[in-house]
């Protein structure tokens, strides 16, 4: 027998004597045993419970934390199909009232919070994506060939119905090309593509619980602004290559920094179940800022250019001239219609989601449909928030003559009369 057989059988005998070795056994002794064991038991019992417990609460955490693709899929074709319905509901009930069509004018009043809120619902319309640039310029011709249509009416058209299609003919073309240019707009850069392309990087801001994916998204969502406020200038001011990258590199770095700082100093000053909470609210801020600085920073160029005045009629009262005074103004109004943007979209969601009873208890039951709803209503909000925010102005700014340049006063019009105000585009 080896040593190691011989160690091993040495202990087995060492713990049979110790296992069998002769023991008086008391009443006392029974009882203490017996007491011992009903609490292991019970003690068995109780950590079987905690443990099924915390079971059951990590499967409930994992289900309200994981996000139900399909469902969020849904979500947002549901919502862009609920904006581009209101876009439809606005046209059809307004079509009784269409004026006659003048391409110099509006179809509606602009001096009315209401008109301008109209006519940008409408230029928003995510349905105008489906147009392509072939069509667009027939409409746009269609749109030229205006007085000859009005004139020679087709038989059972009133001049009613053929303003209403003339008028959708300019809103379609005027989505699909620049009205300064006649370049064909990318479809991600659109007013009516801001919602379905914008809305959900909206989205995964909002659910971002670290820095690092705010970082991410901020630079996303700002990128995506810089290329909106470009396409969507006044272009009649020359905008460089170079001019444009540094525009670009100053608003997105000015977005990051503001979401980086923000973002650092939550996950520095909380704890992290405290930290993941706030940062849900970091993102509200930095795109106010952000936005903000980027409209102003890729727009700011044309104040140096200027921006041409015209009159009453669209006319040009100084061809080849540009009033920077005039520009300043249309990029600041443009500005804070950015910075108000935010505010719908980050702060009714939740408030109707609270109001609501049917929704509560829905996300009560069911967590896993917060996020669906959520994604629901921030892209409503989202598309009907968008041209409430641009009709906060209108988009031909008007200006005194006496507050524009020297070169502008003593002007006279059509009628031999002065000017007294002048108009400009301030761009969307």
């Amino acid at each position: 027998m080896s040593c190691a057989a011989r160690t091993l059988t040495s202990s087995i005998a060492h713990s049979s004597s110790l296992q069998f070795a002769p023991r008086r056994v008391t009443a006392s002794s029974s009882l203490r045993y017996r007491g011992k064991s009903t609490l292991d038991a019970s003690a068995i019992k109780q950590t079987g419970q905690a443990s099924a417990s915390s079971a059951a609460k990590s499967a409930a955490d994992a289900s309200s934390n994981s996000v139900p693709i399909g469902k969020t899929v849904a979500a947002m074709s549901l919502a862009i199909a609920t904006v581009m319905g209101v876009a439809a509901v606005a046209e059809v009930a307004t079509a009784p009232s269409v004026p006659t069509f003048d391409p110099k004018k509006e179809r509606f009043d602009q001096s009315s919070f209401i008109g301008r809120f109209s006519k940008m619902l409408l230029a928003c319309d995510p349905f105008l994506m489906t147009y392509s640039d072939e069509k667009a310029r027939a409409y746009k011709a269609m749109v030229e060939d205006y007085e000859e249509l009005l004139k020679n009416l087709p038989n059972g058209v009133t001049e009613k119905e053929m303003s209403r299609k003339l008028w959708e003919a300019q809103r379609i073309s005027s989505a699909v090309l620049h009205p300064d240019t006649g370049d064909s707009i990318p479809l991600p850069f659109r007013m009516s593509g801001y919602v379905p392309f914008n809305g959900p990087i909206c989205v995964s801001m909002v659910a971002s619980t670290s820095t690092s994916a705010l970082l991410f998204w901020s630079w996303v969502n700002q990128s995506q602004n810089a290329l909106v406020n470009y396409y969507n200038r006044n272009a009649s001011s020359e905008m460089t290559n170079e001019t444009l990258a540094k525009s670009y590199s100053a608003a997105v770095g000015s977005a990051l920094a503001v979401a980086f700082g923000l973002g650092t100093f939550i996950q520095k000053r909380y704890s992290p179940a405290q930290a993941k909470s706030l940062m849900k609210f970091v993102a509200f801020p930095s795109a106010v800022v952000a936005s903000s600085l980027n409209c102003y920073v890729v727009r700011s160029p044309e104040i140096e250019t200027g921006v041409p005045l015209v009159d009453g009629d669209g006319d040009d009262v100084l061809p080849n001239e540009t009033s920077k005074i005039a520009a300043e103004r249309g990029v600041i109004s443009t500005t804070m219609s950015r910075a108000v943007l935010q505010a719908p979209v980050y702060f009714l969601p939740p408030v109707v989601m609270s109001a609501l009873p049917p929704i509560k208890n829905a996300i009560a039951r069911n967590p896993m449909l917060s996020v669906p709803i959520t994604t629901y209503l921030v892209l409503v909000c989202f598309g009907i928030g968008l041209p409430a925010s641009v009709a906060i102005f209108p988009q031909m700014g008007e200006i005194k003559v006496d507050e524009a340049e020297e070169k502008y006063r003593n002007l006279m019009d059509k009628n031999g009369q002065p000017h007294r105000v002048l108009y400009y585009n301030k761009g969307l």
